[in-house]
């Protein structure tokens, strides 16, 4: 349009000079002995007017230029690459990125546009072995609108490099107040800084908290303190894309929310004095007598946490080492309202069998022992992730990661497994 105008008043400009010329002759003839001068200084004047309006002309409105940082038809892009989009010359008004035929809620990237439209970059990374198309729609400085489309492949990777994780608690669940949020992977993870930073951790009310990798393939999250009652938490593991080790990349980005129970129950086992103390929520609700292990099987002293609760339960010495023909071997097929909280073999369970040893000596191979009705009662007011703590052992070390053993060292130990500390 700018354009246009400009030729219209510069044709314009030529008109006038014509007239003007014309008339200046037709004066000079009829007043013979008038100044040549005065002609020639109004043809000078003419002539520059002419170039003023030729000068003045608008210089053509430059196109919109759109730049991506991956090119036209370009193969075996990383799968974690961002696709950023810039604009010269001309703002950017939207962006459809998505892999496959057709943009979809799963196939579609999502992005964010600065405010003035001059960029935009993807939330996300990318999938392996897609073909991608990206459509760019701009608007130039003369309100012109344009779309610009680019498409191009990612690298296709095998199983062997791609690391999928998963996440608990499992989304709706409700826990105890010790539980911690842990995230494990199928393949091994030497890039922990990365994986890392993508791990996200949100929760109602704010809790301070710290992740630790107890191991290549598990990291654990826990708040410093144990978690308020009726917290509830949502847990990200945005890894689609990431790098985790050399020629290995993350896929599938994980969930999970989870409610902490409005019940706080905490316990502490008295092993040397044989007895549970069950409080909720602060208040003591039952001091139970109970039995653990007895010498050569000695419960474990720390703070452990309820990992598996089971109605009923096969018990097999075998399981921890105790081979058929000794005489400590047991097989018990039905033990009742059982809860893991070791790896190696600690439970709290009903022991009918020892009922007059509870409240007075240590008889088990370890487990700690209650009757039908205190287990019934204890079993039907816990949660996974409930804390238990045991005191007064001879047994005094409880192995790291024998169990959920977060809880079992310092804060400020923890957070020494951190790959950002």
């Amino acid at each position: 349009m700018k354009r246009q105008t400009g030729q219209r008043a510069l044709h314009g400009g030529h008109r006038w000079l014509g007239v003007l010329v014309a008339g200046a002759l037709m004066a000079g003839c009829s007043a013979v002995g008038g100044s040549s001068e005065g002609a020639g200084a109004e043809d000078a004047e003419a002539d520059n007017a002419g170039d003023s309006n030729a000068s003045s002309s608008p210089s053509p409105t430059p196109a919109t230029e759109v730049t991506m940082n991956v090119e036209e038809g370009a193969r075996a892009v990383p799968v974690d690459t961002a696709i950023t989009v810039g604009a010269t010359n001309g703002t950017i008004t939207a962006v459809s990125a998505y892999f496959g035929k057709r943009a979809t809620k799963k196939s579609s990237v999502a992005g964010d546009l600065t405010a003035d439209g001059s960029a935009w970059t993807a939330k996300g990374l990318l999938e392996p072995g897609k073909r991608y198309t990206v459509a760019v729609s701009t608007r130039d400085e003369d309100g012109n609108v344009d779309t610009t489309t680019r498409t191009f492949r990612t690298q296709s990777l095998t199983l062997d490099q791609q690391a999928y994780a998963s996440i608990s608690p499992r989304s709706g669940a409700t826990v105890g107040v010790a539980m911690p949020i842990i995230v494990r992977f199928d393949l091994p993870v030497s890039r922990r800084a990365e994986v890392e930073k993508r791990l996200a951790v949100t929760s109602t009310p704010k809790v301070e908290g710290t992740w630790s990798w107890i191991s290549d393939s598990e990291v654990h999250f826990r708040p410093k303190r144990y978690w308020p009652a009726g917290t509830t938490v949502k847990v990200h593991a945005g890894i689609n894309g990431v790098r985790t080790a050399k020629g290995v990349w993350g896929q599938e980005d994980r969930d999970t929310s989870f409610s902490v129970t409005k019940r706080a129950v905490t316990t502490v086992v008295d092993v040397a004095r044989h007895k549970a103390t069950v409080r909720i929520n602060g208040k003591v609700a039952r001091v139970i007598p109970a039995t653990t292990g007895k010498p050569g099987f000695q419960t474990r002293n720390g703070t452990k946490v309820i990992m598996e609760k089971y109605p009923v339960k096969r018990m097999d010495a075998a399981t921890t080492g105790i081979a058929e023909g000794s005489s400590e071997y047991y097989n018990i097929e039905n033990v009742r309202y059982a809860m893991r909280v070791t790896n190696s073999g600690e439970f709290i369970h009903a022991a009918p069998w020892s009922v007059g040893s509870q409240g007075s000596a240590n008889v088990s191979h370890g487990c700690t022992g209650l009757s039908t009705s205190n287990a019934s009662w204890f079993y039907g007011i816990s949660h996974i992730g409930d804390p238990v703590k045991f005191i007064r052992s001879d047994r005094k070390v409880l192995e790291p990661q024998n169990g959920w053993t977060d809880w079992n060292v310092s804060y400020a130990q923890f957070a020494k497994g951190s790959a950002l500390s």
